[in-house]
């Protein structure tokens, strides 16, 4: 049952609840359907006979939801029953590049504007019956366009605006490249989601002989803009961290970026230590194994690359070479976006399951209640922590 059931119980919820899981983030819809209907059937409630909680249990609270597409790859958003009145969350997952569609006779990918012109015909279709709209946007669109350098789009900050004049009332993502795009929508909901509680415990279950203390481990950044994660990080573990500097060659743009020159290292020793480099995403690699080659050369220890979202844009083939050479001994990321059947199958990979996280984000939403002891997960980490020490010790 949810931490905070016992306040859950005694609030009447909003609305009726409703989830919309679009194909891109279908098995995690399922996922957080079926928490959020085993918590509802067993929870005990006085208010249970009250009109207010009408529909409260349910054997599913999925809205059945269609987006077919005509020959010129043209598409439109069905909704199939009624959504009139419900407290409506949509989930998505605009990095899934899995799914395909006819385009004139020809197999096209989804890319992130398919997915995000999918939401918005979803949204359109409600047609302003939903009594309250909450869109789930785990890897948020364009977030990495989020300010402006030249003279280029701001393709994020547009997105949210966009979606708010749809009708949307909270936005809801994980680990937003720059928290600061919520600017764009001052009067609206934004919260940005950091999974620390799932990292520390995905890893610390399936590699039971790490030591939390300055002697064995450190936290790192591979960058400046990072360093407020991994400063969380090992202020709750109770070890010491470190940040890696890019030096950019600011006098030209390569694939739409300044080129990095060199990591530089601001922190104490490494070495013989296992070391958790702490990123939002893993995109090619190329800096993270940039970073793992600079500490190993400081004889650190165990490398592990912890990042919310595991794109690998290049396949896995180099990072499958990494492990080998040791060059990194773990790789964990969230199942927020696709993950491919190859990645499951590493012994490498740790997988951190983030569906009973959203579906207790949602139960509280739904019951407007506060969700600050959600977004800052400090107790519960430190409970886990000091019951692996306390094994660690019997052993």
């Amino acid at each position: 049952m949810p931490r905070n059931d016992d306040t859950l119980k005694t609030r009447k919820p909003v609305a009726p609840l409703g989830l919309i899981s679009l194909k891109s983030f279908e098995d995690m819809g399922h996922k957080v359907d079926d928490y959020l209907v085993k918590w509802r059937a067993n929870r005990q409630s006085d208010h249970l006979d009250d009109i207010n909680f009408s529909g409260y249990r349910s054997p599913s609270f999925l809205v059945d939801v269609a987006v077919p597409r005509f020959g010129t790859g043209e598409a439109k958003g069905v909704i199939n029953q009624s959504v009139r009145g419900l407290d409506l969350y949509i989930m998505l997952d605009v990095t899934n590049w899995s799914l395909t569609y006819s385009l004139c006779g020809h197999t096209n990918h989804m890319s992130p504007d398919d997915h995000f012109c999918d939401l918005k015909r979803v949204i359109a279709a409600a047609e302003g019956k939903a009594h309250r709209i909450t869109v789930i946007l785990p890897f948020l669109y364009e977030g990495r366009q989020h300010r402006r350098v030249s003279r280029e789009s701001l393709d994020c900050a547009l997105s949210l605006q966009e979606l708010v004049a749809m009708g949307v009332d909270n936005i809801i993502t994980f680990d937003a490249h720059d928290p600061r795009v919520q600017n764009a929508i001052p009067l609206h909901g934004f919260e940005t989601v950091q999974p620390a509680y799932q990292f520390i415990k995905g890893i610390l279950s399936e590699v039971p002989d790490i030591k939390l203390d300055n002697d064995h481990l450190m936290i790192i950044s591979p960058d400046e803009g990072g360093t407020n994660r991994a400063v969380y990080m090992a202020s709750i573990l109770g070890v010491d961290m470190g940040m890696f500097y890019k030096r950019r060659d600011y006098s030209r743009i390569v694939d739409g970026r300044n080129p990095i020159v060199a990591h530089e290292f601001l922190g104490t020793s490494v070495e013989g230590k296992d070391v958790i480099i702490v990123d939002d995403m893993i995109s090619s690699g190329e800096c993270m194994f940039d970073v793992a080659r600079e500490l190993k050369a400081r004889k650190a220890n165990r490398i592990f690359a912890v990042t919310t979202f595991g794109l690998f844009t290049n396949g896995l083939d180099r990072f499958d070479k990494a492990v080998e050479e040791g060059l990194i001994y773990k790789i964990a990321t969230t199942n927020l976006v696709y993950q491919t059947p190859d990645l499951l199958s590493r012994d490498y990979y740790i997988n951190c399951d983030m569906s009973k996280y959203i579906a207790y984000i949602i139960d509280t939403l739904n019951h407007d209640c506060s969700i600050s002891t959600l977004l800052d997960p400090y107790e519960r980490i430190e409970t886990f922590v000091n019951r692996y020490k306390e094994e660690l010790e019997r052993q």
